[in-house]
């Protein structure tokens, strides 16, 4: 008899009326494994919670890596022989991007065939190799190849931890466990603005910044050694056995059957062993991958990559010290990250979403108004920073943190690894064009009207999630997955 179960109850379990009538038994299992799910209660936040922060630490170093160059450009650039060269120097900022795409869109094929912990450890090795190349160079060729490696390891490390997080955490807390990845990405970008600002002052200091990288690059895959594989990963390979004992050692062994009786329920609504990338385009899983590509796709196009890239040059010629600039939008980010984390599993991701496209659309237009009146006084400068730093705090509120918790939980278990893969594609693909361009386009169009085309693009994002994204707080995996399929 399962656990949590009384005798009449499992009589009627195993009831010969259900026999060859799998809709109606299916029926009744739903209702049992709710019934078993109210008995035991919510699983415990505490055995996941180590294996979360470990994983977390991959989008640390994606958050450093975004980061490192924002202080030290000039002394790079300088250092290396390509000052003033704009485009040189978008090279340097975006090639990591460019990077990162190659390693996200094998990220899916990576974490199916050799599971989630041993994909941390291979991100891990060409951040250390990258950052090693970059922190030795001393042409801008090897600076390029040494953030090209690195970045490869930034697209692999975020979409694994993406689907890791998600695989590992009890429903009742998966959003807050989302949200540490926001969090250690904020922290990322904290640690590289504070270790960059000696540059100005030490001599070559900005090679020690990237060595720094390799530290916790290095920590992240001797810890992954420790941690549990995704049960849904071992369930999928047909390792049932293996994927019980991580259940047991993530959730606590009164929710071991609960778990597993749900991924059974899911795997019977799959019609093969694998699917190709072709057939995300096609069929009941395109709403889906169209959802997702689009949620990406708007979070780039909002703008916020060119205020942490650049924030540092914008602020100063706005007349602000940068390490005060960098100070303050690490807070922003940080403050606005908590709030979200504390939320996600109280006010919902859809809600969270629309508020922070909206604010985000309210901050460029402060951007772009303080753009225009450059020439009435020197209180646009006032409203420039004060339009950025609302950009920041609005961003990390919803539109940072949620897409990257969504996609894992609205994929089916099938599709799941590659459907985060081709999406979050997406999101390098424009993060490469936003952070290679901004500066020119700043120069050809003019802050007004760069400003107004990223508060347009905010606007139409928070249209797209009211009309199209669903509500997956506190539902399981396979709910999320029956609710999406069936309005197909």
């Amino acid at each position: 008899m399962r656990p949590g179960l009384s005798s009449s109850v499992y009589k009627r379990m195993n009831s010969k009326d259900f026999v060859g009538d799998p809709d109606r038994a299916d029926d009744v299992s739903d209702r049992l494994l709710n019934l078993m799910d109210q008995n035991i209660g919510n699983p415990s936040w505490k055995p996941s919670l180590p294996h979360v922060c470990i994983a977390t630490v991959s989008s640390f170093l994606f958050g450093y890596h975004l980061g490192v160059v924002n202080e030290p450009l000039e002394s790079i650039s300088l250092d290396l022989g390509f000052t003033g060269n704009t485009l040189a120097e978008g090279l340097v900022v975006s090639m990591c991007l460019g990077g990162a795409l190659i390693g996200c869109l094998f990220s899916g094929l990576i974490s199916d065939g050799i599971g989630r912990r041993r994909s941390f450890q291979l991100s891990a090795l060409p951040m250390i190799i990258g950052a090693s190349l970059s922190a030795s160079t001393t042409s801008l060729v090897g600076m390029l190849l040494g953030r090209f490696l690195a970045g490869t390891g930034m697209g692999l490390g975020p979409a694994v931890a993406s689907l890791y997080v998600t695989e590992v955490s009890p429903s009742s807390v998966r959003g807050t466990y989302g949200s540490l990845i926001q969090i250690a990405t904020c922290l990322g970008l904290i640690a590289a603005l504070f270790i960059g600002a000696p540059v100005k002052e030490i001599v070559g200091w900005w090679r020690v910044c990237f060595w720094v990288s390799t530290v916790p690059a290095a920590f992240l895959a001797l810890c992954m050694e420790f941690c549990a594989e995704s049960p849904h990963w071992l369930y999928k390979r047909g390792r049932v056995a293996e994927a019980e004992v991580e259940f047991e050692r993530l959730l606590g062994g009164p929710h071991v059957k609960l778990a597993m009786a749900e991924l059974s329920r899911s795997e019977r609504g799959d019609d093969g062993e694998s699917i190709k990338y072709s057939e995300l385009f096609y069929g009941r899983h395109f709403r889906v991958v169209f959802i997702g590509t689009m949620l990406f796709a708007f979070q780039q196009l909002s703008g916020i990559n060119a205020v942490f890239y650049f924030s540092s040059a914008v602020f100063r010629s706005a007349g602000v010290p940068s390490d005060i600039a960098n100070t303050c939008v690490g807070f922003a980010y940080l403050s606005g990250s908590i709030v979200a984390m504390l939320l996600m599993d109280i006010v919902g991701r859809k809600l969270l979403l629309v508020g922070s496209f909206l604010g985000m659309a309210a901050a460029m237009g402060l951007q772009a108004i303080a753009a225009s009146l450059s020439d009435q006084g020197s209180w646009h400068v006032y409203l420039s920073v004060g339009g950025m730093l609302l950009s920041v705090l609005a961003f990390s509120l919803g539109a940072g943190p949620v897409p990257s918790l969504l996609l894992p939980e609205i994929f089916p278990n099938k599709i799941r690894a590659k459907g985060v893969a081709l999406c979050m594609s997406v999101h390098w693909v424009v993060n490469f064009f936003v952070g290679l361009f901004f500066l020119r386009l700043l120069e050809l169009l003019g802050a007004k009207i760069l400003y107004s085309i990223f508060a347009s693009f905010c606007l139409m994002g928070a249209i797209f999630v009211r009309k199209n994204v669903v509500e997956t707080k506190g539902k399981t995996l396979q709910e999320i997955e029956v609710a999406l399929l069936s309005a197909v």
